[in-house]
C-alpha cells in the first residue's frame, strides 16, 4: 500500500457515493464477462467518458437522482482520518482525492500560469447518470469533462486482480484515480480535444492523452510523499509499492488487454498505448517531478519519453 499517516484528516465534502441502478448507456454482452468486453474494444481510465459515453458534445446535465444523502452521511462518518483511509477503499479514494487537490491546486498554477478547479469525485454501485450519458460498471473508472466529475466503482479494483492480473493494492488504485484527475488536469488545459481529432492507433492523439495523464500521475506520487503540511499526508513510496503501481500500468496497456481477451494485438486499435508506454510515462513523471516532462503531444517517440 501506498499509506497515509494515520492522523491525517479526510475531507468527504466534494465526494458522493451512490447505490446501484440501471445503465441505459451501456449496453455489454456475450463472450467474455463485461468488464473484459469493454475493456476489449478500448474503454478504460478515461477515453470512456470521451469515445463511449456520447462524447463531450452530446452529453448533458448530470443526473443526481440517485444520490443518496444517507449514504454520502455514511461517507462522511467512515471516512476520517488516514487509518480509515488505509483500512476502507472508499476511504483511499477519499484521500487520494484530498490528496490530489493539495497537489494539483499548487502545481498547475506554477507550471501553466492556470487556477486548479478541483473536480468531483463520484463513487458508485452498479450503474450512474453523468454529463456524458449513462454508465455501468463495466465501464471501468472514467472522467467525465462535461461535469468534471471522476467516476469510480470501488468493485472494479478487483476485477483488475482476477480479470487482468494485476497484483493489486492500496497504491495501484491510487494510481487509478490519480490518472482520473489527470484527465481533469487535461480538461482545464483544452488537451482532451486531442483524443476526439485523433480517437485510435497506436501514435494517435488519444494514446498521448493516455499517455500523459499516467505520467501527470507520476507527477503526483513523486511530490504526495514529500508533503508534509496537507492535512492529508502519505508515507513516503517503498519499493514494493512502486511496484505495483508498475505492474498497474502494464496491465492496463492496449497490448496486454487485446492479448488477454482476444490472443492478438491490432495496434491500428489502440486507445492507451502499450504496457510499456504506459509504464514509460508514468515513470517519467514519477522521476522528474516536472510537469513540462509529460508534453506528449510533442513526444517523437512514445516509447521513449524525453527522446
Amino acid at each position: 500500500m501506498m499509506a497515509f499517516k494515520e492522523n491525517s484528516q479526510l475531507n468527504t465534502d466534494r465526494v458522493r457515493r451512490s447505490g446501484g441502478g440501471g445503465s441505459t448507456g451501456m449496453k455489454v454482452g456475450g463472450g467474455l464477462g463485461g468488464m473484459l468486453l469493454v475493456l476489449a474494444v478500448g474503454v478504460f481510465f478515461g477515453q470512456d467518458g470521451l469515445n463511449m459515453l456520447n462524447r463531450v458534445t452530446g452529453g448533458s446535465s448530470f443526473d443526481y437522482s440517485n444520490v443518496s444523502t444517507d449514504s454520502e452521511d455514511q461517507l462522511q462518518n467512515e471516512c476520517k482520518t488516514g487509518e480509515d483511509a488505509n483500512n476502507i477503499t472508499d476511504c483511499n479514494m477519499v484521500g487520494t482525492a484530498n490528496s490530489l487537490d493539495y497537489f494539483w491546486q499548487d502545481a498547475l498554477p506554477a507550471a501553466t500560469g492556470t487556477a486548479y478547479a478541483p473536480p468531483v469525485l463520484q463513487l458508485f454501485s452498479g450503474g450512474v447518470n453523468t454529463g456524458c450519458g449513462g454508465a455501468s460498471s463495466a465501464v471501468g473508472p472514467f472522467y467525465c469533462p462535461v461535469d468534471q466529475t471522476a467516476y469510480v466503482d470501488t468493485s472494479f479494483f478487483e476485477t483488475m486482480k482476477t480479470q487482468l492480473g494485476a497484483t493489486g493494492g492500496q497504491a495501484a488504485e491510487q494510481y487509478v484515480l490519480a490518472h482520473e484527475f489527470g484527465h481533469h488536469i487535461q480538461n482545464q488545459l483544452g488537451d482532451l480535444k486531442y483524443s476526439q481529432y485523433d480517437p485510435k492507433g497506436a501514435d494517435s492523439g488519444a494514446v498521448r492523452v493516455e499517455l500523459q495523464a499516467d505520467c501527470y500521475a507520476g507527477l503526483w506520487a513523486r511530490e504526495a510523499q514529500n508533503d508534509t503540511e496537507s492535512p492529508v499526508q502519505l508515507e513516503p513510496l517503498t519499493e514494493s509499492e512502486l511496484e505495483t503501481i508498475i505492474n498497474a500500468t502494464e496491465v492496463i496497456g492496449d497490448d496486454h488487454i487485446q492479448m488477454t481477451s482476444q490472443g492478438h494485438t491490432d495496434s491500428s486499435t489502440y486507445t492507451h498505448g502499450t504496457s510499456a508506454q504506459r509504464t514509460a510515462w508514468y515513470m517519467a513523471g514519477y522521476n522528474s517531478g516536472d510537469m513540462a516532462q509529460c508534453n506528449t503531444f510533442e513526444a517523437k517517440d512514445l516509447n521513449n519519453p524525453g527522446a
